[in-house]
């Protein structure tokens, strides 16, 4: 293994997929880990006091916005004999409601994100 590859590695770490192997599955699995990295990335920046708060979250909303939208392409959670609940299903159990403005977050924006098993 080539220093390259390593650094690599280390900076983006894969874990094994153990899921059902399906390419949609495969490719959203792919995302889903790029998405958690980005976000720790972003985390670890704010936290440091290197972006501001503000600008982490509209980042990691950008990022949640375009998991959803591959989640939807792939077709993950759907049911093929009733492509229509495609939109009943959501990552992980959390729905992030659609947003009328792209405000500055603030308390209210904490209840756009929603898990189903809090209800």
């Amino acid at each position: 293994m080539s220093p390259n590859q390593e650094i690599d590695n280390f900076l983006h770490p894969r874990s094994p997929y153990h899921g059902k192997v399906k390419p949609e599955n495969l490719v959203f699995n792919a995302n889903l880990q790029e998405f958690a990295q980005k976000v720790s990335y972003i985390c670890n920046l704010e936290t440091a006091g290197k972006i501001d708060t503000k600008d982490a979250y509209k980042k990691i909303k950008a990022l949640w916005k375009a998991l959803k939208a591959s989640k939807k392409e792939l077709g993950i959670g759907t049911d093929p004999m009733n492509p229509d609940n495609a939109a009943d299903i959501d990552v992980d159990g959390f729905n992030i409601e659609p947003d009328e403005s792209d405000n500055d977050p603030g308390e209210s924006d904490i209840s756009d994100i929603k898990s189903d098993n809090s209800e």
